[in-house]
């Protein structure tokens, strides 16, 4: 009986918390085994407010299979008149004594990265995010054909505070 009550009450406590996020517009998340080096992780995002401001977020899962103190990718934004916005960015995965940076229990760490603030979609139609890792060992001019330890690549908007 007490195991019963304990999984009622942890899962009203899982929908209370997750029912709470009033800032999030679109919160997605794909899985990924191995991320080859010319795999695109696809976001597409109908049906946003012309007339609202968002921040926007590269949500990336890893585990201690991953070997690096950094991850360098590569994000577009295709929109639906043509337009494509692409980036090439670097983020820090640990800190400089190695700890894993990032929140979570055990072996996975969830790490919410900056990706661009105060960001319009102004024009009518469905957008497409595509992420792709581009991580390189040093003084090698080839990509890593397959990063290991990324579990998850997310893509998150959120109601800009502004």
């Amino acid at each position: 009986m007490r195991s019963v009550f304990i999984i009622v009450f942890l899962a009203f406590v899982c929908i209370s918390v997750s029912s709470c996020d009033k800032n999030r517009v679109f919160d997605e998340y794909k899985p990924l085994r191995g991320w080859h080096k010319d795999s695109l992780v696809t976001f597409e995002l109908e049906n946003l407010d012309s007339t609202k401001v968002y921040d926007l977020f590269i949500n990336i899962r890893n585990n201690s299979e991953y070997n690096y103190s950094n991850l360098f990718l590569i994000s577009e934004i295709k929109f639906p008149q043509g337009k494509v916005i692409s980036d090439t960015l670097e983020y820090e995965m640990t800190k400089p004594n190695g700890e894993w940076l990032g929140t979570g229990f055990g072996d996975v760490k969830e790490n919410k990265l900056w990706y661009k603030e105060n960001v319009k979609f102004d024009e009518p139609g469905s957008y497409k995010v595509t992420i792709q890792q581009a991580m390189r060992k040093n003084g090698e001019v080839d990509g890593i054909e397959e990063l290991e330890g990324i579990t998850h690549v997310g893509f998150r908007i959120e109601n800009s505070d502004n």
